[in-house]
């Protein structure tokens, strides 16, 4: 009996080896080929999908990313719901399906109100009678001016919206079109400076964030530091306090785990070379929990940040014991260290300003391409360190974004001295005839 039945199943063993280990073979050899849907080309989820496309190909070749334009997170969230991307970047108020997870919380995003130089308006109720350009229709931007139209007292009757495309808001600003525009966007964002240097142009001021939260839980506090968009000719002049949500990269619950937790490493293993592609990409964080996102995570986001969570008892054993011995010392020392590890970290953000001023003076005397690249070097060392010091929290996300922005025009001065001595090279091989 036992030679009647040992054939058939030594067979079937090696017929289910063989078809395991092909299988296995193709799951390696396999390339998952995503789509994330972003926004607009020249906004900030089009450049951050950029950079996380790049970074991801480097580290997981198998997950390739193509990057596409979309009218924003409504659309997102249709494409996700019908298939035609696997990936997406929402803000944190926007409507979703049940089949949306997070996967993580990027950079905040804040509201932008700008006007003419000239212009009477000094506040969002002054926006009665004229005509604002917004974003197009489907874009978290455009969603949320109206909730903020009503908190001001203002009817849909009241102004004159004027929903269009990036670019046409900007041209229609600048034509003087428009009014006031209307943007809700990563803060730093190069296409508001450019708009705003080039008009003049004011930031009108947002200060009711804690009573907008009473209808609008999701919208954050949030500042535009003094000389964001231009520090020689600060704009905006003061601290500028607005309102801001977050920027979520989303995905299908159905995404394979283990590609989405590839995705999730890559995001913050190697946040480094993220941030050199995209800068704004230093402010992402580690959730605390899944609540801290508004929304489910995806099971593969999950499995990276609990990898190496303790158990309950492992982790309050130890928290209560460290409470009940330090307690005393908390209360009595907590808010002198506080106030001075602030004042350090300012400081420590100032030095590094300095740095940049230094060689930015240095620029106008290169006369030759080597130096320039030297100088340019150094302010990748000066920027490595800045991140690395961000993600210690020797100085504060504030401190970085204010960094942001000389170490943008130090690059920029940089990339117009090499064109003038590119140019003078150029003259200097091939003058011009004499006739």
């Amino acid at each position: 009996m036992q030679s009647k039945f040992a054939l058939p199943v030594v067979a079937l063993s090696i017929v289910g080896a063989i078809a395991f280990s092909v299988q296995w073979v193709q799951e390696q050899r396999h390339v998952h080929y995503l789509t994330i849907a972003t926004g607009g080309k020249d906004g900030e989820y089009y450049a951050f999908a950029r950079a996380l496309a790049s970074v991801v190909a480097q580290h997981e070749p198998k997950i390739q990313i193509t990057v596409l334009e979309s009218e924003g997170a409504t659309q997102n969230v249709q494409m996700l719901a019908q298939g035609t991307a696997q990936l997406g970047i929402i803000q944190s108020d926007s409507a979703v399906v049940p089949s949306v997870r997070a996967i993580a919380y990027l950079f905040p995003e804040v509201f932008h109100l700008m006007v003419p130089a000239n212009s009477k308006i000094r506040q969002v109720s002054d926006l009665q009678g004229k005509r604002v350009a917004l974003m197009p229709k489907g874009s978290g931007s455009y969603t949320l001016f109206t909730p903020l139209r009503e908190h001001y007292g203002l009817a849909e009757t009241d102004l004159k919206s004027l929903p269009m495309s990036p670019p046409d808001a900007y041209a229609a600003f600048k034509a003087g079109q428009v009014d006031a525009l209307f943007r809700v966007i990563a803060l730093g964002s190069p296409s508001i400076r450019t708009l705003l240097q080039t008009t003049g142009g004011r930031l009108i001021p947002i200060d009711q964030a804690q009573s907008l939260r009473l209808s609008l839980p999701y919208l954050e506090a949030s500042t535009i530091p003094k000389g964001t968009y231009d520090g020689a000719n600060p704009i905006p002049p003061e601290d500028l306090p607005v309102v801001g949500v977050r920027a979520v990269l989303v995905t299908h619950a159905a995404i394979d785990p283990t590609v989405v937790r590839q995705i999730t490493e890559t995001l913050f293993e190697f946040r480094n070379e993220l941030v050199t592609l995209y800068p704004r990409a230093a402010l992402i964080r580690l959730p605390e929990s899944s609540i801290n996102l508004g929304l489910p995570l995806h099971t593969g986001a999950k499995a990276y940040y609990d990898e190496d969570r303790p158990n309950f008892l492992m982790v309050y054993s130890d928290a209560l014991g460290l409470l009940l011995s330090i307690a005393i010392l908390t209360a009595s020392g907590g808010w002198q260290l506080r106030q001075w590890l602030i004042e350090r970290q300012k400081n420590r953000a100032d030095l590094y300003n300095l740095k940049i001023l230094e060689l930015m003076n240095q620029v106008p005397e290169a006369k030759d391409l080597a130096k320039l690249q030297a100088i340019r070097n150094q302010l990748f060392e000066i920027f490595s360190t800045v991140v690395i010091d961000l993600d210690q929290d020797r100085i504060s996300p504030e401190s970085f974004q204010s960094f942001t922005f000389p170490w943008d025009v130090a690059i920029s001065t940089i990339r117009h001295q090499e064109m003038l001595l590119m140019g003078s090279q150029a003259q200097a091989a091939h003058p011009p005839e004499v006739a």
